[in-house]
């Protein structure tokens, strides 16, 4: 009879240990379970920690509330200015309700993974080339709204979107680096005329003060010559100042007997020559009889007539 007693004590106990061992679920911290007891949704959702539930009778899901990060694949598209663009991006989502992804949906990675292949295909034909390459946050929020509009509805949450990269075909790349290059030479230019600008306008107030002290513009004549000197070259041009030209010319008039030129007054002015009507006649010069007929006409403008050929005719009035 004891060992009857001691024998079902012992097959209780080992039966006891099984259904244990059968019932027993620990659920870890970043999870929830979700118990379906017969194909129903039974109770809350379980806390993490160690549970039970009824062997061959429920049936625990294990619900992952971490963030996940999905990479969508890259989806090749039609830009609104009719650019094909070959578009890759990458989604942060969690689960916020563990029952909802559950019994909502089939699958919910697969559907936000679909979800976003979509949304992304549909913000390429929307967007301009500009806007894919310069305006990503904008692009990035409205991809956000797209895909989780529905996933609200699976308990999932959609955390951000990022746009990874953007492939362009090698035509538009070269066709955007000669854009680029073209802008870049406008800006050197525009660059380069504003530096002239700038340079003509120093260069007219040194002018002008150069103007006021002649002795400055010999001074930088000189710098000049030695920063040309320096250089070691083989031959040197050196200019001649105006004020040496005119000290020179003013020495050439003070010997008029040299060049036949009147002397320069007392301000250094050659005066102009005498008019020929204006000559004083001079009593030693006379004319000889037989070139009265080339004297100088009374008027500048007129011809002097041609000497005569005919001898005068004797006078017979003497004669017997």
């Amino acid at each position: 009879m004891l060992e009857e007693l001691l024998t079902a004590a012992i097959a209780t106990g080992t039966a006891g240990v099984v259904y244990l061992a059968a019932a027993a679920r620990v659920v870890k911290q970043y999870e929830r379970g979700v118990v379906l007891r017969l194909g129903r949704l039974r109770g809350a959702v379980r806390p993490p920690g160690f549970t039970l539930i009824i062997p061959a009778v429920d049936r625990l899901y294990k619900v992952n509330l971490q963030i996940v990060t999905m990479p969508v694949p890259a989806q090749e598209g039609i830009t609104r200015d009719n650019v094909t663009v070959r578009v890759d991006a990458v989604v942060y989502f969690k689960v916020v309700d563990a029952a909802a992804a559950i019994i909502n949906v089939e699958d919910y990675r697969f559907a936000v993974s679909q979800m976003a292949q979509t949304s992304l295909r549909s913000i390429i034909g929307k967007s301009d080339l500009d806007d894919l390459l310069s305006n990503r946050e904008k692009l990035n929020q409205g991809l956000e709204l797209m895909i989780d509009s529905p996933a609200i509805g699976w308990g999932v949450q959609i955390d951000r979107v990022e746009i990874k990269d953007v492939s362009l075909p090698d035509t538009m790349k070269r066709s955007m680096a000669r854009q680029a290059e073209a802008d870049r030479e406008r800006r050197a230019r525009v660059i380069n005329a504003d530096a002239e600008l700038q340079a003509s306008k120093k260069l007219a107030e040194a002018a002008q003060q150069m103007a006021d002290t002649p002795s400055a513009l010999q001074l930088r004549l000189l710098q000049t010559v030695m920063a040309v000197a320096a250089e070691k070259n083989s031959t040197l041009v050196l200019p001649i100042p105006v004020e040496l030209l005119r000290f020179l010319e003013k020495g050439a008039g003070a010997h008029p007997e040299h060049h036949g030129r009147p002397a320069p007054d007392s301000s250094g002015q050659i005066p102009p020559p005498t008019p020929y009507d204006q000559l004083s006649p001079d009593p030693s010069d006379e004319f000889p009889p037989d070139s009265l007929d080339q004297l100088p006409p009374e008027h500048p403008g007129e011809i002097p007539p041609a000497p005569s050929s005919r001898q005068p005719s004797p006078d017979r009035s003497l004669e017997p």
